[in-house]
C-alpha cells in the first residue's frame, strides 16, 4: 500500500499505523477521521467527497516534504477516501512516527490540520429526509 494516496476503498486505521511503524520510533501517532451522525443540528445519512485526485496526492507529498522538514519524522502515511460514504465511516487517516512522542503528536496535528486546509476536495452532506447540502470549508491555500 501506498503511504500518501486518494482512494475510494475503505480505510483500514491498523493497515495506516503499520505504515509508520519502526523500530527506531519511539512514539506513533494515528488520527482517525471518520463520519459523524450530526452536522449543523440536522441528522446526516453519509456525504460524498469529490476531489481533484492528481493535485490531491500532490499536495498530500508535498505536505509529508513539509512534515519531515519541520520534524525528525520516522515514517508518514496519510490517506484520504473520496466518493460516496456513510456515517461511521473512516474519511481519513494521518499517521507519523518519530522517535519522540511529542514531536509525533506535533507533526501528525500539522499533518492533518494541512490536509484539512489545503487538498482541494469538497463534501457533500446527505440528511435524514432526502436533503443535502455542500460545506462550507476553508478556502484552499497556495
Amino acid at each position: 500500500m501506498k503511504s500518501v494516496r486518494i482512494t475510494r476503498q475503505p480505510i483500514d486505521p491498523a493497515r495506516v499505523l503499520a505504515l509508520v511503524g519502526d523500530e527506531e520510533a519511539g512514539g506513533a501517532v494515528l488520527f482517525v477521521g471518520t463520519i459523524r451522525r450530526r452536522s449543523g443540528g440536522k441528522t446526516v445519512e453519509g456525504l460524498t467527497y469529490e476531489v481533484y485526485r492528481e493535485m490531491a496526492e500532490r499536495r498530500m507529498r508535498e505536505i509529508e516534504v513539509r512534515v519531515r522538514k519541520k520534524w525528525p519524522v520516522v515514517r508518514v502515511a496519510m490517506v484520504h477516501r473520496y466518493g460516496p460514504l456513510k456515517v461511521g465511516d473512516v474519511s481519513v487517516a494521518v499517521a507519523v512516527s518519530c522517535e519522540h512522542r511529542a514531536e509525533a503528536f506535533e507533526a501528525c496535528r500539522y499533518a492533518i490540520d494541512t490536509i484539512k486546509g489545503t487538498l482541494p476536495m469538497w463534501k457533500k452532506e446527505r440528511f435524514r429526509g432526502g436533503a443535502q447540502a455542500w460545506v462550507k470549508g476553508t478556502p484552499i491555500e497556495g
